[in-house]
């Protein structure tokens, strides 16, 4: 057994999450590979099912399954998301 502390995933607050993805895509509501983000497989599926979880979140990102690396988000398995311009309403 390791003395080290289990890593936790960091938490992007839903701005920066937001900011990220508007950084890199050519506008709101085209996919993003979720790797795209730079986090680990763990640190991924925990932030985005977290988002996911949270109705007035959800409702703005659009999870969707193709070719790429493949995570688990709320129990679906997803390799792009989208989110929808909207979504500046309760930044």
């Amino acid at each position: 057994m390791s003395d080290e502390a289990p890593r936790r995933a960091p938490m992007l607050s839903l701005r920066e999450l937001v900011d990220h993805y508007a950084s890199l895509v050519p506008g709101f509501g085209h996919p993003l590979a979720l790797s795209a983000f730079g986090l680990t497989v763990q640190e991924t599926q925990i932030i985005f099912t977290h988002f996911d979880e949270d109705y007035h979140i959800s409702r703005f990102l659009r999870f969707s399954n193709g070719e790429g690396n493949s995570y688990l988000v709320g129990g679906a398995p997803a390799t792009h998301v989208s989110i929808d311009p909207a979504i500046r309403s309760i930044l």
